[in-house]
């Protein structure tokens, strides 16, 4: 089982109340999970098959990429470095949250110094720039559609949702398209889902999250770790029953 630091239990996702009963789908959907889980998100097995990697990876963003270290880095025109560093955190995972053409697109988009300074700086914004959740996600996937690129698109959800969720897995939710749709019709829940990132789908995507951790709070989730564990049970051919 993965150790899990301070940071991983002390605080817990307090969603807003809400008097509406989980739905049938929704109570389905937890029995099953519960049926593979029965420690819930505290469970041993649980930790050991979802949560455990995906929660070390986020403490080696912190510790190669945290706020400090990052602005540091960009000051000092190191785009290189930190697209190194970003790839390298990820791919560290047990298991790869990205597909292997998704990371060869990422490494090609970047080899350039204009492709690294695009990406460092422009996931620098994202992460920790100015404006409200919108305008930074707008931006962030204007900078990942201009980065260059030979034949495939780097524009996809899995790798403009991968770093968020990596680095501030409180806010960000990892999308992957297939898993998380299926998710939504287990659940009942009317995902308004269009294939090129935009804000319209990825804030309808956090409102579906965040009804799963207002169904879900007396389980406690903790972050959105949780919840996309949680729907990739649902939504995955790996826990088919």
């Amino acid at each position: 089982m993965a150790a899990r630091s301070k940071s991983d239990t002390a605080k817990q996702v307090s969603p807003a109340a809400s008097t509406s009963p989980p739905s049938a789908s929704a109570l389905r959907c937890r029995r099953k999970f519960l049926r593979i889980f029965p420690g819930g998100f505290k469970d041993e097995k649980y930790i050991a098959w979802e949560r455990g990697y995906k929660w070390e990876v986020h403490e080696q963003w912190g510790e190669m990429l945290d706020q400090n270290t990052f602005r540091k880095l960009i000051r000092a025109g190191e785009f290189a470095e930190i697209t190194a560093r970003a790839i390298r955190v990820e791919q560290r995972s047990r298991y790869s949250m990205i597909f292997s053409f998704e990371k060869m697109a990422l490494r090609d988009a970047v080899k350039s110094p204009e492709g690294a300074r695009m990406f460092a700086k422009g996931l620098y914004d994202f992460l920790h720039g100015e404006g409200d959740a919108k305008a930074k996600f707008e931006r962030w996937c204007e900078v990942v559609a201009g980065l260059p690129r030979r034949q495939t698109r780097v524009l996809t959800w899995p790798l403009v949702t991968v770093f968020g969720f990596i680095a501030q897995p409180r806010t960000h939710y990892f999308l992957k398209p297939n898993v998380t749709r299926a998710a939504a019709r287990e659940y009942g829940y009317d995902f308004q889902y269009k294939s090129r990132p935009s804000w319209e789908t990825y804030a309808g995507l956090l409102k579906f999250a965040n009804a799963v951790c207002r169904d879900l709070r007396d389980l406690r989730p903790r972050d959105m770790i949780d919840i996309q564990s949680f729907l990739w049970v649902q939504g995955s051919d790996e826990y088919e029953e």
